[in-house]
């Protein structure tokens, strides 16, 4: 069985308004204090409006899910002792009059004083995958293998439709405004491990980026951790949508390592058709066509049927598939978070909206 983790983004937002609320250090500190969760667990981000949460390794799905359920909640009742609350959307839906202050370190005050604007406008979201690997060799070939399928991910996972109040017209506007990094989207292909390295050492050393935590290509090998990161997906509305992405990152992984070991062929597509299809996947969500790995168009629905089939026998492995596949049946009937995020500022206004994204069924 291999390992997984989940990190999750949220924003701390006032709960009439929405606008958020700059108010990490007493989250922290009380959630930190309460029966249900570590220290170590709960995170500043790069803005004083946001959270991070990590679980510890898991090796099933189960506990996957239990740790998220368990982190929400200790963030969702300490958000509401410091009288804000904790949405899960992939950005922003208003930002107020003011930036949100920067979390005052080192490597985030040198960030703000390199890129304001881009700093300011980081009230963005999301959730990171990490999946074990035996070593760095191995993570790399899984990177060139998953790459095609990070634009399918995305769209599935695609929670961030609205900014300063109106709807982007993106399903993702998160990745957009990720984008302008210097160094984001999708990854290119690596000619083994030594060509991932050098690429990352010369960024570092031609002062594009300031260190080796500004790769934030959608997947990427962790510094910190033997796994593969897979980062494109917006923060999740439900814990349990989270699951399912774990379980698919984790399956993806596992088919890649397998077809790997039995030196299936590896399609590669052009990067500037993966930048295209990771654009599309941000603009339509599951809404209209999306890219397949050898970069071939197809309906979205289909897309995500031949991503099942690809990793069944990894799923069936690990015990996953009929969790996941379930899942996923229910992302296609219900839609994704931004198109309930869409509905329910029609239905209900910026009240309805803040409800979601907020509410109980994500963060009890």
């Amino acid at each position: 069985m291999i390992t997984v983790g989940v990190e999750e983004e949220y924003l701390l937002v006032d709960p009439v308004t929405g606008v958020p609320a700059p108010v990490v250090e007493a989250v922290r500190r009380v959630a930190g204090l309460g029966p249900f969760a570590e220290g170590v667990e709960i995170q500043d981000e790069l803005l004083q409006a946001q959270i991070e949460v990590a679980t510890p390794v898991c090796w099933s799905l189960d506990e996957v899910g239990g740790h998220l359920l368990r982190l929400r909640h200790a963030v969702a009742a300490a958000a509401e002792t410091s009288g804000c609350r904790v949405a899960a959307t992939g950005a922003a839906p208003l930002r107020g009059g003011l930036p949100v202050p920067v979390t005052p370190t080192p490597r985030y005050l040198r960030m703000e004083g390199e890129a304001r604007q881009l700093v300011d406008e980081q009230l963005i979201c999301g959730m990171h995958v990490h999946v074990g690997v035996p070593d760095p060799e191995t993570g790399v070939a899984v990177l060139n293998r998953i790459r095609g399928w990070l634009p399918t991910l995305l769209a599935m996972s695609a929670n961030s439709p609205l900014w300063d109040g109106r709807d982007t017209g993106f399903a993702s506007w998160r990745t957009i405004l990720f984008g302008r990094w210097p160094v984001s989207g999708p990854p290119p292909h690596f000619d083994g491990v030594c060509d991932y390295e050098e690429r990352i050492e010369r960024l570092v050393a031609s002062g594009m980026i300031a260190d080796r935590g500004q790769v934030y290509w959608q997947a990427r090998l962790s510094d910190r951790y033997p796994t593969v990161e897979v980062r494109c997906l917006d923060v999740q509305l439900r814990a349990d949508d989270a699951v399912m992405f774990a379980g698919i990152v984790r399956g993806l992984v596992a088919t890649a390592i397998a077809e790997e070991k039995a030196g299936t062929p590896l399609p590669v597509v052009a990067p500037e058709l993966a930048q295209a299809a990771n654009w599309h996947a941000a603009r339509h969500g599951l809404n209209g066509i999306l890219l397949d790995p050898l970069g071939c168009p197809h309906r979205s629905g289909d897309v995500l049927y031949d991503l099942l089939r690809h990793i069944t026998p990894a799923l069936e492995e690990a015990g996953d598939l009929r969790g996941v596949s379930g899942l996923a049946h229910r992302l296609l009937r219900l839609g994704t978070p931004a198109e309930r995020q869409r509905r329910a500022l029609d239905e209900a206004g910026l009240p309805g909206l803040i409800d979601l994204v907020t509410g109980a069924r994500a963060f009890e």
